[in-house]
């Protein structure tokens, strides 16, 4: 019986992707502000500058920023850790969530079209910028309910929980879930997502967000600072994992027989599985726009919000990296690319 199931490295395929992606073509003598790294490093490294406005290809939309989303992946592709394996090229724009306006369409694109409002998640990244190419697959129809910067906070966090808990854990209603770290940018989508499947959700975060999983659902919310969650958790169906090291060591007795395990940030432990009798995964996240307008439905229905503690402007990427770099982001932090067109 084959009890793991490796969906892909640690790191999620699409900044992969992004390592070896070439810079798009720029529309002649236009300029953009951006923030860019002309080096791999801290974020530090990270200059507010004019740069040339990519050009759409005949596959690509070109979309007006008008928000994008800061995640914990944005420094392992910034520290430049996997250049010399992957081929990283700069400069290098951050910046994998974004909400913004259709300005031009390539002669092949036949799903958007100039002035719609989209949010999502290009491949690339590129984001951080007032400007940002897309493939149709990539974004899908901003929700109606929410302002840009909010939509901003949704495409790559809610996409990695949709996929894991659906697509892989394959969850279903009754189910009971674990989800670590449900305060952050993965995990508080992750607690929404399952509990609108009708799932049971045993949560964990830190003294100060208790509050926070009960407001987004959590049937059970674990202060991991005073409580180890093993000793009240017990045969769940599945585990999410984006904190790894002894967390995931201890995430295995848990889960009842054939279950999963699922890590944002490790391949779970072969043994491990085998001695439980549970299946493990990797979990990786992938543009779709389908997904996205699912979510969206979701989140218009009203059962599913995203939580942005902190709106940052585009000059201050680096205290937005800062941020990022810690994994202790409460929901997400939003760079504001512009003025909201609805105000």
């Amino acid at each position: 019986m084959q009890i793991f199931q490796r969906i892909s490295a640690a790191l999620p395929v699409a900044i992969l992707l992004s390592l070896l992606s070439q810079p798009a073509a720029a529309d002649e003598k236009l300029m953009m502000k951006a923030a860019v790294a002309h080096e791999y490093g801290g974020p530090e490294v990270l200059k507010f500058e004019d740069v040339p406005r990519p050009g759409p290809k005949e596959d690509e939309a070109l979309v007006r920023v008008i928000a994008s989303g800061v995640n914990p992946a944005d420094p392992l592709t910034l520290s430049g850790k996997y250049a010399r394996e992957f081929g990283t090229h700069l400069p290098l724009i951050p910046g994998y969530d974004i909400a913004g306006i259709v300005e031009k369409v390539g002669a092949n694109v036949t799903k958007l079209k100039v002035g719609d409002a989209v949010y999502g998640y290009p491949t690339f990244g590129g984001g951080w910028a007032d400007y940002v190419t897309v493939r149709e697959w990539e974004v899908a129809a901003k929700p109606r309910s929410l302002n840009f910067v909010e939509a901003a906070a949704i495409p790559m966090g809610a996409l990695t929980a949709w996929q894991a808990l659906l697509d892989v854990a394959k969850l279903q209603s009754g189910q009971t879930i674990l989800i670590h770290g449900a305060s952050g940018g993965v995990g508080s989508f992750a607690v929404q997502i399952a509990k609108s499947h009708g799932a049971r959700v045993i949560a964990t975060a830190s003294t100060a967000n208790q509050d926070l999983l009960k407001q987004l659902g959590a049937d059970l919310a674990i202060d991991y600072t005073k409580t180890r969650f093993e000793d009240v958790a017990r045969d769940v169906d599945a585990v999410l994992d984006p904190v790894g090291k002894e967390t995931l060591a201890r995430s295995y007795g848990v889960v009842k027989k054939g279950g999963i395990v699922m890590s944002l940030v490790a391949l779970p432990d072969r043994a491990e599985l085998k001695k439980h009798g549970i299946r493990g995964a990797a979990i990786s996240v992938h543009p779709d726009a389908t997904d996205l307008t699912e979510i969206a439905h979701l989140i218009d229905a009203g059962k599913m919000k995203p939580i942005v503690t902190q709106v940052l402007p585009l000059s201050e990427a680096i205290v937005a990296q800062q941020q990022a770099a810690t994994h202790h982001t409460r929901g997400k932090v939003v760079l504001r690319i512009a003025d909201d067109p609805k105000g």
